[in-house]
């Protein structure tokens, strides 16, 4: 099958000096841009990581400060709302007393009304006794 004379070497020869001219030519740039693409993959890949790394923490970091900022104005609202309802009570108390205090003066105000009405018909009760025991008894006996 094969003749094993000049020519083997010769082609042994050939193909040794094609396969470096491939590898010279081809293999060699194809080789160096696998590996330049495979390095920016692997470079993006993770950069991509650190990336997203950092977007969770950030992330984080924004759910946080929301979630303080919540309590802080859940705080501020209950807060306002304490202030809201002890100033109420604090008005709503005035009020009382300030009713109260009208209460007793009105209150006062009838009695001595009431004393002086009391007072007053104390006389005319007194000048129509008088009247009439002089109508009985005549001006003259009453006088005496």
């Amino acid at each position: 099958m094969f003749d094993f004379d000049a020519t083997l070497p010769l082609m042994a020869l050939q193909f040794l000096l094609l396969a470096s001219v491939l590898n010279v030519i081809f293999y060699k740039p194809l080789t160096k841009a696998l590996d330049d693409r495979d390095n920016y993959v692997r470079t993006n890949n993770v950069e991509a990581k650190e990336r997203l790394a950092k977007a969770e923490r950030l992330a984080k970091e924004y759910e946080q400060q929301i979630a303080d900022a919540r309590r802080q104005s859940q705080k501020v609202v209950a807060d306002a709302q304490a202030d809201a309802q002890r100033i109420a009570a604090e008005k709503i108390a005035e009020a009382q007393k300030e009713a109260q205090a009208q209460r007793e003066q009105a209150a006062q105000e009838i009695e001595q009304q009431q004393q002086a009405a009391m007072a007053s018909l104390q006389q005319q009760v007194d000048a129509l006794s008088r009247q009439i025991v002089e109508k009985l008894l005549g001006s003259e006996l009453v006088a005496k």
